[in-house]
């Protein structure tokens, strides 16, 4: 079985950023939560205090203010296009998608690509609040493991070293930078 992270290494950008933009286009009046966004961004990058987690839950407080449903269909359809060629060349029936950004989002275009097997983060769609910590460095392994137990991950590709540690448990493992796929250098 072959793992792949989404944002920047199978799908072309950050699709939590490009979301959120998709939705800030639709919904202005997710402007009203910027001071909380850079509060929490100020807290988290500039002064180190909190967690990722945490951060990343003011954020998704966007989702209060959009229709979720018809958005992420209309997202996807409009942004289906940005998985990259790489992928879709070689695609397999067991192939795990491990991200960061959260299951309500990625969970239908994995259905429309075939993938059968995601791990994500566990956001409320409703209010923004995470389920579980962060699917992010040694959380990836941990939620792996929880679903896969010992199994064999072959190859792992990812655009960052951030995700070592899912590197670490792979027979092989590769940097994706745009189209262009190189050895993991540990």
């Amino acid at each position: 079985m072959n793992a792949y992270d989404f944002d920047k290494t199978i799908y072309k950008n950050d699709s939590s950023a490009d979301f959120f933009l998709f939705c800030l286009k639709r919904h202005p009046k997710i402007l009203l939560l910027t001071p909380k966004i850079i509060l929490s961004f100020a807290k988290f990058y500039i002064f180190n205090k909190g967690t990722k987690t945490q951060f990343k839950e003011k954020v998704f407080s966007f989702v209060k203010y959009i229709d979720k449903e018809r958005d992420i269909d209309d997202f996807w359809k409009k942004h289906k296009g940005r998985i990259k060629d790489f992928y879709i060349r070689q695609q397999q029936n067991d192939d795990v998608i491990i991200s960061a950004s959260p299951v309500f989002l990625l969970e239908p275009v994995c259905s429309a690509l075939g993938i059968k097997h995601l791990i994500a983060s566990e956001v409320d769609v409703e209010t923004g609040k995470f389920l579980k910590e962060n699917c992010h460095g040694k959380e990836k392994v941990k939620r792996f493991r929880e679903v896969f137990g010992d199994a064999t991950v072959d190859s792992f590709y990812s655009d960052s070293y951030s995700d070592t540690p899912m590197a670490e448990i792979a027979q092989q493992a590769f940097i994706v930078k745009n189209e262009k796929i190189t050895n993991w250098e540990f």
